[in-house]
C-alpha cells in the first residue's frame, strides 16, 4: 500500500495539505484529488473521484476529507470495490481495516486536529486484514454488493459462495443481527458455550426472593437492594456502569470506585500529597486529583496500583486559551496523568459563542486522546443558569469530552443533585459520566449526587465519606474547599 489517492472539500483542505506533507514524509506517492484552494466546492464530485481511483486500481487506499466526514463516505460507498469508513480516533481506524478491510479512509476535519488526523491516517495505513474469519465476512459485504446476498428463488438461502462462507452466513443482509451472533457462537466450543452460559445463569441467579425466582431476578422493582458481591461479579465479567433501581446506598463497599480523592489547595504539601496518595491506594479510590506540579510524584507513588491520576488545566477560572489548556494536558499525560479536568471558558458560554466554547473543549480532548486520558469537562455551574448548564453539556457533548463536571470547588459554589440531574440528562445516550463535586463532605452528599446520576465524585472527604460508609462515627464535616 504505497499510493495513496487523497481528496479534501473546501472544509478539508488545509488538513488534507498537512496530511499530504506527512504521507509523503512517510515515501507514500500522493494522487492529489483536490480541492486545491479553500474556495467552497462540491464534496461528492471529490470523493467520487478518491473512491474511483482506489476502485480502478491506481491507488491502493484512500483518504476523504470534508467537514464531517460523513457526506464523503456515502458517497465513496456507492461505488463498487469500495468499502470506506469514517473514523474519529484510532481504535476505529484499526477496527475498519483489521476487521472489514476498509480502502478508503473519510476524515471530519472540522471534528478532529491534524496530530489525531495523522495517527489515524498511519494506524489505517499500517493495519492489514489477515484473519481468516475477517476476510470470510469482508467477501460477504462484496456478495451483497454484487447483489449475491439476498434470498435464494423459492424464498430459500443461497447454497453457498466462492468465499467458502455458509449458507446462513450468505443471508447476512436479510438476517444481520442473527448472522452476527451466529458468527460468534461458531467460533466457541461447547465447553466454552456451557462456560458462558453457566456464568450468566450464575450473576442473574435472582434476589433470592422466592416470588421471583420464576423470573429469575436480577435487578427487578422490588428488589430495593442489591448485593454488593453481585456488583462486583457483574464489574469483573466487563460491565462497565451497573443501573439499579433501588436507592443504591447497599453498596457502600464500591463507592471507592466514583472518587477522585482530591487536594488541590495552593499550600499543599509534598507530605500531603504523600498522604492522599497513601489514602487512594489504601480505599480504592478511582483517582488523585492534584495540581498539575505534583502529577510525576504521585504517578511515582501510584505505581503499581489501580488508582489513577487525575490533574487540572485552565484552573479555576477557564480564562486561558484552548491551545494553553492542550499544553497543560499534554505535559501532565506526558508527566503520568490519565485523567484530565478542564476548565471552560466560562465567560464565552455566558457570551453565547459556544463555538469559542466547543473548540475551548476540543483542543484538550485532542490532547487527551492523543495520551490515551479521559477528559472531563468543568462548566462551574454556580455562574450558569440552566440553559447555559445545557448549552456546555452539549458543547462537551459534540466536542467528544468523557465526562461533564460540576464545579471546581474554588468559585461561589458546589455541586447539587438538580445540577447533576440536568447534567445527566443532556448527556444522556452519549456514553459520557458526570462528575460532580465541589460541596461533598458526607456519605448523605455523595448518596445523593449517585442517585442524581453522578458516576464521579470530586472530594476532598474521600477517607471520611469511607469510613462513614463502613459503619464508623465521625465527626463534623469540616467546610474547607479543596
Amino acid at each position: 500500500m504505497r499510493t495513496i489517492a487523497l481528496g479534501a472539500d473546501h472544509g478539508g483542505f488545509e488538513l488534507k495539505e498537512q496530511l499530504a506533507a506527512h504521507l509523503r514524509q512517510r515515501a507514500f506517492t500522493v494522487l492529489d484529488c483536490g480541492t486545491h484552494s479553500p474556495e467552497p466546492v462540491d464534496y461528492p464530485r471529490i470523493a467520487a473521484d478518491v473512491a474511483g481511483r482506489v476502485a480502478r486500481g491506481e491507488a491502493q487506499a484512500g483518504i476523504i476529507l470534508d467537514g464531517a466526514g460523513i457526506g464523503s463516505a456515502m458517497t465513496a460507498n456507492k461505488v463498487a470495490g469500495v468499502r470506506a469508513a469514517l473514523c474519529y480516533d484510532v481504535s476505529s481506524a484499526r477496527n475498519s481495516r483489521e476487521h472489514n478491510d476498509a480502502n478508503v479512509l473519510t476524515l471530519g476535519a472540522r471534528l478532529i486536529g491534524p496530530d489525531l488526523a495523522r495517527q489515524i491516517v498511519d494506524v489505517f495505513l499500517d493495519t492489514e486484514c489477515t484473519a481468516e474469519r475477517h476476510l470470510r465476512r469482508v467477501a460477504m459485504i462484496m456478495d451483497v454488493e454484487r447483489g449475491a446476498g439476498g434470498s435464494a428463488p423459492g424464498g430459500g438461502a443461497p447454497a453457498g459462495h466462492a468465499c467458502g462462507c455458509s449458507s446462513a452466513a450468505a443471508a447476512a443482509s436479510s438476517n444481520q443481527p442473527a448472522i452476527v451472533a451466529e458468527a460468534v457462537l461458531s467460533e466457541l466450543s461447547e465447553s466454552d458455550l456451557k462456560r458462558v452460559a453457566d456464568r450468566i445463569a450464575e450473576l442473574l441467579a435472582g434476589c433470592g426472593d422466592p416470588a421471583h425466582a420464576s423470573a429469575g431476578c436480577g435487578f427487578c422493582q422490588p428488589c430495593r437492594e442489591l448485593d454488593p458481591a453481585h456488583v462486583r461479579a457483574l464489574l469483573d465479567s466487563g460491565a462497565d456502569r451497573i443501573v439499579h433501581r433501588g436507592d443504591g446506598e447497599a453498596v457502600p463497599q464500591e463507592l471507592a470506585r466514583f472518587i477522585d480523592h482530591t487536594l488541590l489547595r495552593p499550600d499543599a504539601t509534598y507530605a500531603q500529597i504523600d498522604k492522599l496518595c497513601a489514602e487512594a491506594a489504601q480505599y480504592g479510590f478511582a483517582s488523585v486529583c492534584v495540581n498539575p506540579c505534583h502529577v510525576k510524584r504521585c504517578a511515582s507513588n501510584l505505581r503499581g496500583t489501580s488508582v489513577k491520576v487525575c490533574t487540572v488545566v485552565g484552573f479555576p477560572l477557564g480564562a486561558t486559551t484552548g491551545d494553553t489548556k492542550a499544553l497543560e494536558a499534554r505535559r501532565a499525560i506526558r508527566e503520568g496523568a490519565r485523567e484530565i479536568d478542564m476548565v471552560i471558558n466560562v465567560g464565552a458560554l455566558k457570551s453565547g459563542d459556544d463555538d469559542t466554547v466547543e473548540q475551548d473543549i476540543r483542543r484538550v480532548v485532542e490532547a487527551c486522546m492523543d495520551g490515551g486520558a479521559v477528559c472531563k469537562v468543568i462548566i462551574e455551574t454556580a455562574l450558569l443558569t440552566d440553559e447555559e448548564k445545557t448549552r456546555a453539556c452539549l458543547a462537551a457533548r459534540k466536542a467528544r469530552a468523557n465526562f461533564v463536571k460540576t464545579s471546581t470547588g474554588f468559585s461561589t459554589g458546589g455541586a447539587t443533585p438538580e445540577d447533576v440531574a440536568l447534567m445527566a440528562a443532556a448527556v444522556q445516550g452519549a456514553k459520557m459520566g458526570v462528575k460532580a463535586s465541589g460541596g461533598i463532605r458526607s456519605l448523605e452528599d455523595a448518596q445523593q449526587m449517585i442517585r442524581a446520576g453522578a458516576t464521579r465524585l470530586g472530594v476532598s472527604a474521600g477517607v471520611r465519606i469511607m469510613q462513614e460508609a463502613q459503619g464508623a462515627t465521625v465527626g463534623a464535616a469540616a467546610g474547607e474547599k479543596y
